[in-house]
């Protein structure tokens, strides 16, 4: 199972994705869990240190993997074929959560047609993972939807557009669920998160009728969630009722019946 999950910025998408790939590594699932956002940050939300997270070098900056993979011995031509499996093994990081992580770092003209070497190791690793291997694999999107032009999530069986209920944060995940519908995406659908009551219940309802979206759940807000993303602490598993939402909604996804390819 392959889960993109997308948003505006500062509704909890990276929260949500590091939870997510969490449960799914303490059911005994392999999980890989990637960091596609130009500012990283899901390396704490798996439960490593800020200095662990500074020190991890993600894949598109990695100099010298770039030119192993893509080098040849004619100046200005770079390889496009070239295995990826031992990319993981020597650069996906072992997390307290049970989770690998991959951070991919910022290749800006992914899917655009840029045939840049970093671009095409990024490309070429990502597919590996979706198509060609058996691990839940948690993608952590860029927040807005320039990333949906660049293809970097076209192979992932399930979008999770994150919104609370605040309307810009409403809009921007209609628009991402509009792109996302008419692509190979299996399934595209919402979750609320950060929900303070029946009244945002409603608001967040009204609004997933009226444009006819799919809802795949409703994270209430949670004040452990907020603290953590204060101090950096890690959220009581036990207690958090954010947590206990997203453990049901992972149960969810797993039953989902995907559309033909």
């Amino acid at each position: 199972m392959k889960i993109a999950v997308t948003g505006k910025g500062g509704v909890g998408k990276t929260f949500i994705a590091g939870t997510l790939a969490t449960i799914f590594a303490r059911k005994g699932r392999p999980v890989i869990a990637i960091d596609a956002d130009p500012s990283p940050n899901l390396a704490t939300s798996l439960g490593l240190s800020d200095e662990e997270a500074k020190h991890i070098l993600p894949v598109a900056e990695n100099e010298e993997l770039i030119r192993l993979k893509t080098t040849t011995d004619h100046p200005g031509v770079f390889r496009l074929t070239f295995t990826v499996d031992d990319i993981i093994s020597r650069y996906a990081v072992p997390t307290p959560s049970g989770a690998y992580l991959l951070v991919m770092g910022t290749v800006r003209s992914l899917g655009s047609g840029c045939t840049c070497p970093a671009n095409t190791v990024v490309k070429a690793l990502l597919r590996h993972l979706m198509v060609e291997r058996d691990d839940v694999v948690i993608l952590d999107m860029e927040a807005g939807i320039e990333h949906l032009g660049r293809g970097t999530a076209e192979r992932v069986d399930i979008m999770l557009v994150i919104t609370d209920a605040n309307k810009k944060s409403l809009e921007t995940a209609r628009a991402i669920y509009r792109m996302a519908a008419g692509s190979p995406i299996r399934q595209v659908g919402l979750i609320a998160n950060k929900i303070t009551g029946p009244e945002q219940e409603e608001i967040f309802s009204a609004f997933a009728r009226k444009h006819n979206i799919p809802v795949y759940g409703m994270i209430p807000f949670d004040q452990q969630v907020m603290i953590a993303g204060v101090t950096g602490e890690q959220v009581d598993e036990k207690t958090s009722v954010a947590r206990e939402a997203l453990s049901q909604l992972a149960q969810r996804l797993t039953g989902l019946p995907f559309k033909p390819t």
